[in-house]
């Protein structure tokens, strides 16, 4: 573990709501939001930036995720919002 990431953990352990994700492997819906099934209907289920709102999402190895992927970060970072249009659920989500 390097120090920039024992920093992040650390930032974690006391921001008062966090989420902590690893670039590699992180998904635009995993971050945002992702629609699924639940009983035949649709819903959708936040990804850690939305289950972060009002504390810290921490992305260790950021560079790492995909550079499509990386762009659905751009409106949570400059609006603190998030704007979902999937299977047919059309919602804005705090981040």
């Amino acid at each position: 573990s390097t120090g920039k990431s024992q920093l992040l953990q650390a930032a974690a352990a006391i921001a008062p709501r966090s989420t902590t994700t690893a670039g590699m492997g992180s998904t635009s819906a995993g971050l945002t939001a992702a629609a699924a099934k639940d009983g035949g209907e649709w819903v959708l289920e936040p990804g850690a930036l939305v289950l972060s709102d009002g504390g810290a999402c921490i992305i260790d190895e950021l560079r790492t995720v995909n550079a499509s992927d990386r762009t659905s970060l751009h409106e949570a970072m400059e609006q603190q919002t998030i704007s979902v249009a999937k299977a047919g659920l059309v919602a804005t989500l705090r981040t």
